[in-house]
């Protein structure tokens, strides 16, 4: 068991190498979007923070992609200290925060219910900022007015280029999702082939023993018969 147990974790692992990791932490750089894939041990709980501002929007979506059951426990807390969400042995879910406050919002994972089994958990967390955006708008405008650049339209630009920008955004955290998926599917595909290979020996086992009982009774049988006396 100990050796099976050591080759399952190897495999979470090597998967976990694998799959995609944009960070180590959250909210060490200016990026709005990060995702992070990581292993929870058995019987633990580990908490991540991501710093917000006021009046942002925040997305958080977190999937299991390996480990028995493809579920955990995930809790969003604000940063006074409420449970802005609860959720209980889930394998996936998107929850949104509009408006977000001034601090620190901690995303626990919990995987104290399992005692022997790890999971991978895949989270993603895509922040709004109002700010920035109020930003870019002011300085298309000054760029507008000191330039004189109204035949070239720079509004209609900047809009056609934020309507890009989003799509290309959405894009992005459709394939990371998507690679996700990937992720659990080939976890679940080796985890059956192993599965199919080991019963499909014991029952090629099972077939070789039964032969072998059957020509030996059958030799048994031919053998009594010859030393029976006429």
């Amino acid at each position: 068991p100990g050796t099976i147990m050591k080759t399952a974790s190897a495999q979470l692992c090597l998967l976990a190498y694998l799959t995609l990791t944009v960070g180590l932490t959250l909210g060490l750089g200016p990026s709005k979007n990060t995702g992070f894939t990581f292993l929870l041990p058995a019987g633990s709980t580990e908490c991540f923070y991501q710093s917000t501002a006021m009046n942002d929007s925040m997305e958080v979506e977190y999937q299991v992609i390996a480990g028995s059951g493809l579920d955990v426990g995930f809790a969003l807390i604000s940063p006074s200290g409420h449970r802005l969400v609860s959720d209980f042995r889930r394998s996936d879910g998107i929850h949104m925060v509009d408006p977000t406050a001034d601090g620190d919002y901690r995303l626990c994972f919990d995987n104290s219910f399992s005692k022997l089994s790890e999971k991978m958990v895949f989270f993603e967390v895509v922040i709004n900022s109002q700010s920035s955006a109020g930003g870019g708008q002011d300085e298309w405008l000054d760029i507008v007015t000191s330039e004189s650049m109204v035949d070239y339209k720079m509004e209609d630009i900047r809009v056609r280029m934020d309507s890009v920008h989003l799509y290309l955004e959405k894009s992005r955290q459709v394939q990371a999702v998507l690679r996700a998926f990937e992720a659990r599917d080939r976890y679940l595909l080796e985890d059956n082939l192993w599965r199919v290979s080991f019963w499909s020996c014991v029952n090629l086992l099972v077939m070789l023993t039964v032969a072998g009982v059957q020509i030996y009774t059958l030799r048994r049988l031919f053998d009594d018969t010859k030393r029976v006396r006429t």
